[in-house]
């Protein structure tokens, strides 16, 4: 069979190389080839390999040279909150001073403000913005993303952030899945009634289920937001219309939401910085993926998930960016990647597993996407050094060269086409 592309010269190919979801000790276990290539036909991998590909070859199959580069599958951003109006800077200043960030949501602040932001921002603005968003993320080899709502708090704008992110999944290179964060906070106008709220959310969660809007339900499970008892709740209303559970867990509190993510079978528990040890060892009894998102302890000043004891202990971990105008406003997943190194004491191996195949996982698509092997999608970067190691020794820029997404390249030498 005749191949579309061939990508050759490859100095070294790095990929997970077992069924998701990768748990502690065999997350220090990638394959690696050297002097490889990759043939694609139809958006899909044919073969991977080294030696010889001539038989693969045609008139119109499209050569590219790795130039002996690195090449790793498509980074995959599993918790972002990418659509959503204005910014928070006015707020960096209370944060540096030691405002807790719960402190500035109390008095009107964090969430809120970007609820305000949201609702008053046209359908026209937020694709803008988060176009532009997604373009620096790709820039960075993210080639999927999860897109939470959440700035909305009532159906009207939570439906448009949702409808934002579904266009932008139909015109951008990155391939977007959509969650439901009703959940997020308590709006302004049901600030005495949170149960006539989650009232409203059950409603809103069937129509957008509906609409074929979303894929994940998620819910902010913390202090003076909603607790153990609500956050069941509304995941379990979620799960009756369709929609995957996901959990905000144990951030700032134990609240114990890593075990409600376990008891209701969730696809993650995410942020887990206050994770309790007896939490630790239900995650690792079950499927459940422990998302970390280091940049937000970075830009909190907070400590950081306890990496070490959930993979020594046999979870399964992936990272995330939590792209956000209020914790973790940064769109470099390299830097995610780089602090899971220096912060999270996590290995090459493990880094890379968990920012490719268990974050595939932790979407439900490990079946076609987070590693390079045949008859996957060909999610393809290309990073501009030699290994791994290097990349995440190099801190705080952009190693990446070239990206590929179904086989089409989109990024190349740095540049988006």
């Amino acid at each position: 069979m005749h191949a579309d592309l061939v990508i050759y010269n490859i100095g070294t190919l790095l990929t997970p190389n077992q069924i998701a979801p990768v748990r502690g000790k065999d997350m220090k276990n990638v394959s690696s080839l050297n002097n490889a290539f990759i043939v694609v036909k139809d958006g899909l991998i044919l073969d991977v390999g080294t030696g010889d590909y001539d038989k693969y070859l045609s008139d119109f199959t499209f050569m590219h040279d790795a130039e002996n580069k690195l090449v790793v599958p498509g980074l995959i951003d599993s918790h972002t909150h990418l659509v959503h109006g204005g910014s928070r800077e006015n707020e960096f200043s209370m944060l540096r001073a030691g405002v807790p960030y719960l402190e500035i949501l109390k008095q009107g602040g964090g969430i809120h403000s970007t609820v305000k932001s949201t609702r008053e921002s046209s359908f026209d603005t937020l694709y803008s913005k988060a176009l532009n968003s997604l373009n620096k993320m790709l820039l960075f080899g993210v080639t999927t993303v999860e897109a939470k709502s959440g700035y909305g708090l009532n159906l009207e704008t939570e439906i448009k952030q949702l409808e934002v992110a579904k266009k932008l999944n139909l015109n951008h290179p990155i391939e977007i899945l959509n969650t439901y964060l009703g959940a997020h906070a308590v709006p302004k106008e049901f600030k005495n009634n949170k149960e006539g709220y989650i009232e409203t959310l059950v409603k809103n969660m069937k129509e957008i289920k509906e609409k074929d809007l979303a894929t994940f339900i998620d819910v902010f499970c913390e202090d003076s937001v909603f607790n153990r008892e609500e956050s069941k709740f509304i995941l379990e209303q979620g799960k009756l219309v369709g929609l995957i559970p996901k959990i905000h867990a144990d951030e700032i509190v134990s609240l114990g939401g890593a075990s409600l993510a376990v008891e209701l079978n969730a696809s993650s528990a995410d942020h887990l910085m206050a994770i309790s040890a007896e939490d630790i060892i239900k995650i690792s009894e079950s499927d459940v993926i422990a998302n970390l998102l280091p940049s937000t302890s970075f830009y909190l000043n907070k400590e950081y998930a306890p990496a070490r004891k959930l993979i020594d202990n046999n979870c399964a971990v992936s990272i995330s960016s939590d792209y956000n105008p209020g914790s973790s406003p940064s769109e470099n997943f390299q830097f995610v990647m780089q602090l899971c190194a220096n912060k999270l004491k996590m290995s090459t191996s493990e880094i890379l597993n968990a920012s490719t195949i268990n974050a595939a996982y932790n979407l439900g698509i490990s079946d076609k996407v987070g590693s390079i092997e045949i008859g996957k999608d060909a999610d393809i970067v290309i990073m501009d050094c030699k290994n791994l190691d290097y990349l995440l020794y190099h801190f705080g820029i952009n190693h990446t060269l070239d990206v590929f997404k179904k086989g089409e390249i989109v990024v190349r030498n740095k540049v988006i086409l």
